[in-house]
């Protein structure tokens, strides 16, 4: 079930006349995370728009032509931030052929993919060095044989999607800390990144790139401006990151086209406001994906310090909104970051980046072939000392732990 309308009903409006009034109390958190930027190298807009005061109508990227500033629309040109002789890198996508009309189509498989992280409960040490017979799989109460496993190399496909909308009002600046010190501390050479900001559609700022100029620039570009539309859709920002599609007339992958570790970056409230999808379509695809989702929540502290001042129901929207961001991270293997200070970022970034570099990537092929559409549940068992006995009461396991297979009432792949 999608979420209320945030931003058009009278008791959130009252919810914001009383946040203007008590925005003072906020402004040593923002002064803190200003200087945490300034540290970064981040530069934030200044306080006197350059625009005659009016908001943008689109995402700062956005010229006359709808297309990405610095991006000329034609494969392989260069980016003005980009420095010359740098190949642009892409991804490694699964395998495409293409059928009789000379369309290229993915070449399915019958394989589900798991990406689990193991670690100690009491130590939170990481276990990076166990084979394919300490795990294993079973999917509706029926052991499956591994077919596939591969240990992590580091480098990652990641999408950063951030929530850039008046939904959120200043709490912008919780959105941009986060990315912009994940930009200059976390990202490696070998990694693949895409900036997607969203107000009431997605706007990829940066096609996948190494370049940290290039995502720097990205990120710059939102401290520099200021969110234009009232509208949140972050449902549909979701189905478009993992399933791709056409934006602004250029033709997007899907992470779940991508090969190798994937992973997204979800920075966000947790509200969503008009989306094309709802809820469950959304946790669906999000779970069919095998794509990792790591949530940064916030909007926390907002919440601890104005409970008691705005409305039951919109109290609840807030609630609502953070148990969105864990059950989108769960049942995708990721894992859920409600932030509250500023001063949690670089432990909550570090933890992220641990748990997206030291992943078990392991395969199998179901031994039940129906395509109803149904949910299937999958349960992973880990022996860490080979004596034939799991360990997972004395481990923490990430991982989906289910999914819905293809099929169902239109026949179509779900």
């Amino acid at each position: 079930m999608a979420l209320p309308y945030f931003s058009a009903s009278i008791p959130f409006r009252r919810m914001f006349i009383v946040f203007g009034c008590l925005c003072a109390m906020l402004v040593p958190n923002f002064a803190l995370m200003r200087s945490a930027s300034a540290q970064s190298g981040a530069t934030r807009k200044p306080d006197t728009p350059t625009n005659g005061d009016k908001p943008n109508q689109k995402l700062p990227d956005e010229g006359q032509s709808g297309k990405p500033a610095g991006q000329s629309g034609v494969p392989g040109t260069q980016t003005d931030n980009r420095p010359q002789g740098t190949p642009r890198r892409r991804p490694p996508l699964k395998p495409t052929q293409e059928d009789t009309n000379g369309e290229v189509i993915t070449v399915e498989t019958n394989v589900v993919n798991l990406d689990i992280v193991v670690n100690d409960k009491k130590t939170g040490k990481i276990y990076t060095d166990l084979k394919p017979a300490n795990f294993t799989i079973i999917e509706d109460g029926v052991k499956q044989e591994v077919t596939n496993f591969s240990t992590s190399d580091g480098a990652i496909t990641l999408v950063m999607i951030l929530e850039y909308s008046r939904v959120i009002g200043p709490l912008v600046f919780e959105v941009l800390e986060p990315a912009a010190q994940f930009v200059d501390r976390f990202v490696q050479p070998k990694d693949y990144v895409s900036v997607v900001p969203f107000d009431i559609r997605p706007k990829v700022l940066n096609d996948f790139s190494n370049d940290p100029a290039e995502l720097r620039s990205s990120i710059v570009l939102l401290y520099r401006n200021r969110p234009a539309f009232s509208e949140s859709n972050l449902f549909d920002t979701l189905k478009f990151v993992i399933k791709g599609g056409k934006l602004d007339g250029e033709e997007y992958t899907g992470l779940e086209e991508v090969q190798g570790r994937r992973a997204i970056l979800l920075i966000a409230l947790g509200v969503d406001t008009f989306s094309k999808i709802n809820y469950d379509q959304t946790r669906k695809i999000v779970e069919g994906a095998g794509v990792p989702v790591y949530s940064i929540g916030i909007g926390n502290l907002f919440y601890k310090r104005f409970d008691g001042q705005i409305a039951p129901e919109q109290s609840m929207t807030l609630l609502q909104a953070f148990n969105t961001l864990r059950t989108f991270s769960k049942s995708s293997g990721g894992e859920y970051f409600p932030v509250t200070f500023p001063g949690e970022i670089p432990t909550t970034l570090r933890s992220i980046s641990a748990l997206m570099r030291n992943q078990y990537s392991l395969g199998y092929s179901p031994t039940n072939t129906r395509k109803e559409g149904k949910r299937r549940k999958v349960e992973v068992l880990v022996d860490i000392n080979g004596d034939g006995q799991p360990d997972n009461k004395s481990l923490e396991l990430r991982y989906r732990p289910s999914y819905v297979e293809p099929g169902g009432k239109d026949g179509k792949k779900k």
